[in-house]
């Protein structure tokens, strides 16, 4: 009896392993021909696929909008027959707003219509693309099976422009990898900031030029009249809760580098400062501050040692 118990228990797993990979995209329509997919706020895992990001389209009246696509190209995939779940318009077009795998490398299932980015973008994929996906494979494996990077091949136009029946402006901003790009859908009154917001979850920092020039550009971003913002990665909000949690942590972050380095911390030791009770809801701030603090602590180790 227990080697039948222990049988079934392994076709069970085996099942469960064979099973089809399937991201179970939903969109949700948050605007007038606007859809959001939110992505968990947990770490790149087997688990999960990789499905950590917000990804977003408009119906535009002339053709779909597809903002980002995703980390692989099966998340493509599944994204596009979501998109086609939901509207009878062809795609229009596709946009990659910044250079992180999370958000370009579901592009093969786009390839056969226009994918445009920042120029500088455009480059960062050519140049880094391959090894991003390359690390997508380690972390959540078989999900990633038969991607291979797309580089965008169009540049976007920054400023207003009318697409079908929406007044949409594009905007460059680079606090959070040197070069990233925020829409706001005049038409509709949402605010697409991409990963220059993060809520609910930590922010990611290897790109970033500088936690000053991300605060500065929050508060650019507050200074626009939206109704509601879909961040890159976390919850929407109809407020400015996001851009505050987002002000505070920045804040929080670079006050504790530059007051470490100045007391000649080590970075293990600032690895294991306390985190605010303020910031308890944000996920994976632990290995986030960690990580924070592998990438920028040495320029501010620098600049304490130049003063």
């Amino acid at each position: 009896m227990k080697r039948i118990t222990a049988l079934l228990g392994l076709l069970v797993t085996l099942s469960t392993t064979a099973a089809p990979f399937d991201y179970g995209l939903k969109p949700v329509e948050v605007a007038e021909n606007t859809w959001f997919i939110e992505g968990r706020t947990e770490d790149f895992s087997f688990e999960n696929g990789g499905n950590i990001v917000n990804t977003a389209f408009i119906a535009t009246g002339e053709g779909v909008l597809v903002l980002d696509t995703g980390v692989s190209r099966r998340y493509g995939e599944a994204l596009r027959a979501a998109i086609k779940a939901v509207t009878d318009e062809p795609i229009r077009m596709v946009i990659n707003t910044h250079q992180h795998p999370d958000h370009f490398l579901g592009n093969q299932a786009f390839k056969d219509v226009p994918i445009a980015a920042l120029s500088e973008t455009r480059e960062q994929i050519r140049i880094s693309g391959d090894g991003f996906a390359e690390n997508m494979y380690r972390l959540v494996g078989d999900w990633m099976r038969g991607t291979e990077v797309v580089v965008p091949f169009e540049t976007i136009e920054l400023g207003i422009q009318v697409m079908g029946a929406h007044r949409l402006e594009w905007i460059r901003m680079g606090g959070h990898s040197g070069a990233d790009l925020v829409l706001f859908d005049h038409t509709t009154g949402v605010l697409f900031p991409f990963d220059m917001v993060f809520y609910q979850r930590a922010l990611t920092t290897p790109h970033t030029p500088g936690l000053k020039q991300w605060r500065d550009e929050i508060a650019q971003l507050r200074r626009l009249p939206f109704k509601l913002m879909l961040p890159g990665h976390g919850p929407m909000v109809t407020d400015h809760r996001a851009l505050d949690q987002m002000d505070a942590y920045l804040q929080w972050l670079d006050q504790t580098l530059t007051i470490a380095a100045e007391q000649g911390m080590s970075m293990n030791e600032v690895m294991q400062l306390p985190i605010p009770d303020e910031f308890d809801s944000i996920a994976l701030r632990e290995i986030e501050l960690q990580r924070s603090v592998f990438h920028l602590y040495p320029a501010y180790e620098e600049a304490a040692f130049a003063r």
